[in-house]
């Protein structure tokens, strides 16, 4: 079947799923055009069935770049279309709906710039600030600095008697958007859950009522879900809320900060690391949470005006605190803790599908959600468990139109090592084949790491070694990302968001390496789920080894981007190659194409999918003699 075909067929599924009111799960690969297949079915299915009711589309994604990309770039071209062959009798139109943190305050604005006229701030960041006064979305301006944006976004609770409440632009754009005949609204998965917290809770809807919700980047919905229903409370929160009782002269806000000191020393060890594990109620921790609880009740029952914001941060805290003290089992309990008396104590709710049910997908609206990467193991069952949908799903798979098999090889160490994983016999081996394989590649290679700290150990074990730089993704990630793109040829190591969403075309990648499966680590999350399966290896088969599956996919998308990519995909992880525990399973999750066993093969293929100029750079070895010799002593040339 041909891309257009293809592309067609996966719009005719959506329709008829909005027409049958179903949940549509359509795992779509790279390059077949999904956001054209739901965008076109979404506006065909609202002309075909006019309603007097709701008329708004709802489109929620994971990410701003791809709402800017469905604004400026997919809705034009497809209004332009629809228009000229008479689909349609207006252009197609969408609003974007934010988190109020994405606005400017003007109030606040005026204050930041007020603040930073007499000291010596950034040019540019300056400028940005400036500019902020023509424009209302933060996200316009990715110049301005994180603390910038803290300093000058609209707060999380704008007070009645603002002096600035009559122009206030945003509150403008909240009423604009809010009354306009907008046929498309776009939001983020965060935005979109919680206008279904505030439906359920009987409170004013944050987005227009919908005929039909898109999910995009459907993949990170559960995620989402997860963290938006956790709760959490640090020694910073309640020293801060400590601080604000005071200045309202509140009789025992003293008390109530000698209370914290108190629970935060239970909580905490002298002289320990930062860990994360599951909350135990020691005797200790349960009298110092309690004295706590009274003393915050005792505030909350004063009989005088408290501002909105504090008294509701009083009973939020109050309310997080009795959680830990009676040790409610409908949440994952857990503390972060650190040797200077820093600690985390965070909730998170334990049948976080359950919540996602009764948020979405029991309003009965049609629903399409659509990813690369919700089929796992050839089944949606693990997609379907953990978004909670249990009834009126309808699900489809439309396969990457790329050629895989002439334009991709896939590689497995003949002779992995034995060594003990995160031992620095294993982070030698590591980096030695990371050495072999970007020389046989000529660079132009991204290594995703499934932690930072074997990133850092393959770093330095590799400067120094490689004939290109090595570029590192830490805090920065798009600055760095950004100059790799403009280098003509550099090695990235990655870990973390890089497994996803990065885009790398052309000859900037034509070499991947993964040193390990992206199995993630335990965590107390991760044992409650596994208390759900009967047995150890039900929860490895059917949790652990999707979720694996999953972010391989991920990782395994950065390679090839567009139908003319060329790329060497490796994966060094002794479980993975053939023999090994899991090789069937990761062969189950990537596209047939190409397997090796010798590095010599890469280069081979390299040079005959790229041509001379790709390797006209200065080789580190000598000639390719020595070079074929170099890597045959480590692999038998063996092609699969």
């Amino acid at each position: 079947m041909t891309v257009r075909e293809e592309q067609i067929a996966l719009c005719h599924f959506m329709i008829d799923s909005m027409q049958r009111r179903r949940i549509a799960l359509c795992d779509a690969g790279t390059g077949i055009g999904k956001t054209y297949a739901y965008l076109a079915a979404a506006v065909l299915f609202r002309s075909c069935r006019p309603s007097r009711g709701a008329q708004s589309i709802t489109i929620s994604t994971a990410t701003v770049a791809l709402q800017d990309a469905i604004c400026r770039e997919y809705l034009p071209f497809l209004s332009r279309v629809l228009l000229k062959n008479r689909v349609i009798d207006r252009p197609l139109y969408a609003a974007v709906r934010k988190g109020k943190e994405r606005f400017v305050c003007d109030i606040r604005l005026a204050q930041r710039l007020e603040a930073v006229r007499e000291k010596e701030k950034n040019e540019k960041q300056f400028k940005a600030l400036l500019s902020l006064r023509g424009k209302l979305d933060l996200d316009q301006l990715p110049e301005l600095s994180g603390f910038d944006r803290r300093q000058v976004c609209v707060p999380a609770h704008c007070p009645s008697n603002c002096p600035g409440a009559r122009s206030c632009r945003y509150h403008r754009y909240l009423w604009e958007v809010s009354r306009c005949e907008s046929m498309i609204q776009i939001c983020n998965h965060n935005y979109l859950l919680a206008d279904a917290v505030h439906r359920l809770e009987g409170r004013r809807p944050l987005l227009n009522d919908s005929r039909l919700l898109i999910v995009d980047e459907a993949h990170r919905l559960p995620e989402t879900a997860r963290q938006m229903c956790a709760c959490s409370v640090s020694t910073t929160d309640l020293t801060e809320l400590c601080s604000l009782l005071e200045r309202e002269h509140l009789p025992g806000s003293q008390a109530l900060r000698g209370s914290v000191q108190e629970l935060a020393h239970s909580l905490t060890e002298p002289g320990q690391r930062s860990l994360c594990t599951a909350f135990l109620l020691t005797e200790k921790r349960k009298e110092a949470l309690q004295n706590t609880i009274s003393l915050l009740r005792r505030l909350l029952a004063e009989r005088r005006s408290l501002p909105f914001s504090l008294h509701y941060r009083l009973e939020e805290t109050e309310r997080l605190l009795s959680i830990f003290r009676r040790r409610d089992k409908h949440y994952v309990l857990t503390l972060r803790s650190h040797r200077d008396g820093f600690f985390q104590l965070r909730a998170d709710v334990r049948d976080t599908p359950a919540q996602l049910r009764r948020l979405l997908w029991e309003q009965e609206i049609p629903a399409v959600l659509t990813s690369g990467t919700l089929m796992t193991g050839g089944s949606f069952e693990r997609t379907r468990r953990t978004l909670g949908i249990s009834c009126r799903w309808t699900e489809t798979k439309a396969a990457s139109p790329f050629p895989y098999q002439e334009n991709c090889l896939l590689y497995f160490p003949a002779n992995p090592t034995a060594a003990r994983f995160g031992s620095g016999e294993e982070a030698d081996w590591i980096a030695e084949q990371i050495l072999y394989l970007v020389t046989a590649a000529n660079g132009h290679t991204l290594v995703l790491f499934p932690s930072y700290s074997l990133m850092s150990t393959a770093a330095h074990r590799l400067r120094g070694r490689l004939s290109v730089p090595i570029m590192e993704v830490w805090r920065h990630a798009q600055d760095v990302i950004r100059q790799f793109k403009q280098c003509n040829n550099a090695v990235l190591f990655a870990s973390g968001s890089c497994w996803e969403g990065v885009d790398f075309p052309g000859d900037m990648v034509s070499s991947l390496i993964l040193p390990r499966l992206p199995f993630s680590a335990p965590d107390p999350l991760s044992e409650a789920e596994r208390e759900q399966y009967p047995t150890l290896e039900n929860y490895i088969r059917e949790a652990v080894v999707p979720e694996m599956q999953r972010k391989l996919r991920q990782g395994f998308g950065r390679a090839i981007r567009t139908e003319t990519d060329v790329c060497a995909v490796s994966i060094l992880d002794r479980r993975a190659c053939p023999g090994g525990r899991y090789h069937q399973a990761v062969l189950d999750a990537l596209p047939e194409c190409p397997v090796t066993q010798s590095v010599g093969e890469i280069e081979a293929f390299l040079r005959f999918k790229k041509g001379p100029e790709y390797f006209r750079e200065e080789r580190s070895w000598k000639n390719k003699n020595e070079t074929y010799a170099m890597k045959s002593s480590i692999t038998q040339p063996i092609l699969i």
